[in-house]
């Protein structure tokens, strides 16, 4: 074994057991780099095998880092992908258990839920919309392994996407009843507004950012399917989330989705 794939195993034992032990870790950069691509993917890899093996099964995909200026903010050009794990999923009436969690933010989004595998073909515009079966309101409660949120591009494509769980919302619209680039998003953390924004702040477009996924995830081997759900990135900042908690974000055209947080 060379070097490189000794720091990607270092890399991926140290993020298992933070999240096994739910003590956040020291970032993983001093073992990968902050921007090698290759090694931050095999390590995404090894964890999603690790997960994989333990009975988890991959219902879907999210986008992360579809912020120009989160871009900006840690040096990189490009999005980046995580895997949705059957167990991530909560409904609007469970209570979502902190001991799940680290140190965990809400965001906002637009979920697109396929009809069709995105396999085959140029993945143009107009494939992509015909895959989408439908559309609807998203929460992402995004964490980190990483102690402090320190993290740069390496550290975050590492960890899954820094990715935890979603709640997805009970409004489905289809692609000709509503637009994702028009959408707009106000949240709410029990009465107090804490974040809004639009899609066009999602990569100028949802819809960019799901043809991004569908050419990334074939070029890497493992294209999107039928069935699975696609979050495609944030409309607004994220927020940090408390014990007790209770976060609504109501999208234009998609009604509103709520995340309930247990008291402890």
């Amino acid at each position: 074994m060379d070097t490189e794939d000794l720091s990607v195993v270092a890399a991926s034992e140290r993020l298992l057991e933070a999240a096994a032990s739910g003590v956040p870790c020291a970032p993983v950069r001093d073992l990968i780099g902050a921007s090698d691509i290759e090694a931050a993917y095999a390590v995404q890899a090894r964890g999603t095998a690790a997960r994989l093996a333990a009975g988890a099964t991959v219902v879907g995909r999210k986008i992360g880092l579809t912020s120009k200026a989160v871009q900006k903010q840690i040096g990189v050009d490009q999005p980046d992908l995580g895997y949705l794990f059957d167990d991530m999923a909560y409904g609007e009436h469970e209570v979502i258990p902190m001991a799940r969690l680290l140190q965990p933010k809400a965001e906002a989004e637009v979920a697109f839920v396929l009809k069709e595998d995105l396999v085959d073909g140029d993945l143009d515009d107009a494939q992509i919309r015909r895959a989408v079966d439908y559309v609807t309101a998203a929460i992402e409660i995004v964490d980190s392994r990483v102690a402090n949120w320190d993290i740069t591009f390496g550290d975050t494509v590492a960890d899954n996407g820094s990715s935890a769980l979603y709640v997805l919302g009970s409004e489905r619209r289809t692609l000709e009843e509503v637009e994702p680039v028009s959408v707009a998003m106000t949240m709410v953390r029990g009465d107090e507004q804490v974040s809004h924004g639009n899609g066009a702040a999602c990569l100028d477009d949802p819809l960019n950012a799901m043809a991004w996924l569908a050419r990334t995830a074939r070029d890497f081997g493992d294209p999107l399917r039928a069935g699975q759900v696609i979050l495609s990135g944030a409309l607004g900042p994220m927020v940090a989330v408390n014990p007790g908690d209770v976060v609504t974000a109501t999208l234009t055209g998609l009604g509103s989705v709520t995340a309930t947080f247990s008291e402890e």
